[in-house]
């Protein structure tokens, strides 16, 4: 990964023939960007995986493994699928390159090169390159907002549900109480009953005393 946004991008370039590494070279320093190099599938890949450069440049027709093939493993790759490939070829079949994007290419650069034509697919790339790891990164906070988001309401549940059992353990405290209430009630009438009866029988007695 670039260690900020204004270093310049590094592009690696991959090309079995020095000339075309040189030409490739030539040109997209000029528009101060940084290259590397490798001449063959495998140090592409080890290349790809150590630098993580922002773009390569990926010839097809190589010895060892060819282009379709390292273009294949950098996808398999969770450290360098993210990384665009352009493919560098002179076939010039339909097949061979729907077989290349297929594989996970964004464009083609079909020999031989011409300046200008891979300068603007290499800068169209790189802006694209850019823009979707900007979209990556406000996705990551807005993933991280919504883990928060979902937190928070979980614990606004939790304190809900302990809300609620507190009051339905306080409710039943304060229903016990009022019919200890009106029990207590209930025997104080009868008890005032039965003084007040009590009084009315003295005094009936006291009359037939008398």
């Amino acid at each position: 990964m670039r260690e900020s946004a204004d270093a310049p991008a590094r592009i690696l370039l991959v090309d079995d023939t020095p000339t075309n590494l040189a030409v490739l070279s030539a040109s997209i320093q000029d528009q101060g960007w940084t290259t590397l190099f490798a001449t063959d599938g495998e140090t592409a890949i080890e290349q790809a995986e150590y630098a993580q450069p922002e773009l390569i440049l990926l010839d097809v027709m190589m010895p060892g493994i060819d282009g379709f093939e390292t273009c294949r493993r950098l996808k398999s790759n969770a450290s360098t699928t993210h990384i665009p490939i352009i493919f560098m070829t002179s076939l010039s079949e339909s097949t061979d390159k729907v077989q290349g994007l297929k594989l996970g290419a964004v464009d083609y650069i079909t020999k031989p090169f011409q300046q200008e034509e891979v300068v603007t697919r290499v800068e169209m790339q790189l802006k694209l390159h850019q823009m979707n790891q900007q979209l990556e990164r406000k996705n990551g906070l807005l993933n991280k907002k919504v883990v928060q988001q979902e937190k928070t309401e979980q614990q606004l549940q939790q304190l809900a549900q302990e809300l609620e059992q507190r009051v339905q353990v306080r409710t039943a405290e304060l229903t016990k109480v009022l019919e200890d209430l009106k029990q207590t009630q209930v025997q104080l009438v009868q008890s005032e009953k039965m003084s007040s009866l009590g009084q009315m029988m003295a005094g009936i007695a006291h009359e037939i005393n008398n």
